[in-house]
């Protein structure tokens, strides 16, 4: 099935955030859609191309329609960073997921106003790829809105914290992210990833700091101060999270290591919950890494398939 390609910008701060929908060929907007976000130093080009490839693309080529989220100074989104910028990740979390969120339900119920026999979706998937996992939970976690319009919740490669030992992790985790980074945030004024070459897009020095505290413990708002802890364990006696999917990949040792995964689960304490570690030993064609499980050319024939699945039998459950 082919797709089409279709960039929105919507206004935000002194800019604008891109989403980039992707749509089936005969798209039906009654069927609840997919967003997706991207992780730290990243983009959301990490789930399509230009020629069609990634999960976004896949997802789209199996009727889905998709939104990918580039988060303010990434990806297409306006302006780039350029330094001195104050915003973090707590804005994505509180402002940006929100106003995509209701962009999306509203796109929908546009393109059915005049289709009276049918119905616009009331909910949308959330899917994430490594710290854009951490960011939605949080957001979930946060408003009852969101807790009742969000469908699912998949990720891959998405841990809170970061408490496996390993000479890898000192290397990545205490020695460059938290040391060589933010030294190269201040020199430049926001952490220059891509010309450093340790990511494919740029952080804020706020985005950085931020991350660098919740990795080691902490998972409170550094602007409010609200307690995104003690809001997950509210929202699971409520029983208020969305069914949920959890992938790891085994050859993923430092930033979604499956303990470190397993930890964020059992913190936020999901209530329908699936864990799925991408490894030989489970009968998948390899032993999976970080970034790999999306862009690994064998993901297609691979774990995709899985994923397309559960949409499908999302689609045809309730909650």
């Amino acid at each position: 099935m082919s797709i089409i390609q279709i960039s929105h910008y919507l206004p935000y701060q002194n800019g604008a955030l891109h989403v980039r929908q992707l749509v089936p060929e005969h798209a039906d907007y009654q069927k609840t859609p997919i967003l997706m976000l991207h992780g730290v130093m990243s983009n959301g080009r990490v789930f399509y191309s230009e020629s069609g490839k990634g999960l976004g693309c896949y997802l789209a080529q199996a009727g889905h329609i998709v939104y990918v989220l580039d988060t303010l100074g990434r990806g297409l989104s306006t302006p780039k960073l350029a330094g001195g910028e104050r915003h973090g990740q707590g804005e994505v979390i509180r402002e940006q997921l929100p106003l995509v969120q209701h962009f999306i339900l509203n796109k929908h119920q546009q393109m059915l106003e005049n289709s009276p026999l049918k119905q616009p979706p009331t909910q949308v998937h959330w899917c994430a790829h490594s710290w854009g996992g951490v960011l939605m939970t949080s957001a979930i976690a946060r408003f009852d809105f969101l807790q009742d319009s969000v469908a699912s919740l998949l990720t891959l490669g998405t841990k809170r914290t970061i408490k496996v030992k390993s000479l890898k992790k000192w290397l990545m985790v205490n020695i460059t992210w938290n040391r060589i980074a933010p030294m190269i945030a201040r020199y430049h004024g926001f952490l220059a990833a891509d010309r450093w070459r340790l990511g494919m897009d740029n952080e804020t020095r706020a985005s950085l700091r931020q991350s660098i505290e919740w990795v080691r413990g902490s998972w409170i708002d550094y602007d409010d101060g609200f307690d995104y802890a003690k809001a997950a364990k509210a929202v699971a006696k409520r029983q208020a999270w969305p069914t949920a999917w959890f992938i790891a990949g085994k050859g993923d040792h430092v930033l979604g290591h499956p303990e470190d995964v397993n930890r964020m689960v059992l913190e936020c304490e999901f209530g329908e919950v699936k864990q799925t570690l991408l490894a030989k030993k489970a009968g998948y064609k390899h032993d999976y890494g970080h970034a790999e499980m999306l862009t690994h050319k064998d993901a297609i024939t691979d774990h995709f398939g899985d994923i397309k699945q559960w949409y499908q039998h999302q689609s045809t459950s309730t909650r």
